[in-house]
């Protein structure tokens, strides 16, 4: 397992560009935020689809670390978005993940985005990570 501040500093020396900030991790889960900007908007004044893809990949990739330890070769093999309403411009985003099932070599879960301060769903995700050799504890 990890704690949010080793998963932290993994994060910021192996994926400096990312804007996503792990706001809590644990108990087969994750919760993190993705600021939203200007260049975070699409023609419409909404925030992107992938920035909330990213939001989503994200807090599932920190959930299963929180999990497994540091895996850096822990990669996303599928990911399912039902895009549900237009989030809020003017706030981040959020994203609540629970990891449904965590095997040997494949994790799944589900992230839930909302726009920060409000409690309507805004996309549902669902995805499956391949873990590489993964030693499963006796």
């Amino acid at each position: 397992m990890a704690d949010k501040n080793e998963i932290t500093a993994f994060i910021a020396k192996e994926f400096p560009q990312t804007k996503c900030v792990i706001l809590e991790v644990g108990d087969a889960g994750a919760k993190v935020l993705h600021p939203v900007g200007i260049a975070e908007l699409r023609p419409g004044g909404t925030v992107s689809g992938p920035v909330l893809m990213a939001a989503a990949d994200f807090a599932l990739y920190v959930a299963i670390l929180g999990q497994i330890g540091i895996v850096p070769l822990a990669v996303t093999s599928s990911l399912t978005i039902n895009f549900l309403r237009k989030p809020v411009a003017s706030r981040d985003v959020v994203g609540v993940c629970k990891l449904l099932k965590l095997g040997r070599t494949l994790a799944v879960g589900e992230v839930t985005l909302y726009s920060e301060g409000h409690d309507d769903v805004v996309a549902h995700v669902v995805g499956t990570y391949a873990i590489p050799g993964r030693v499963m504890p006796a």
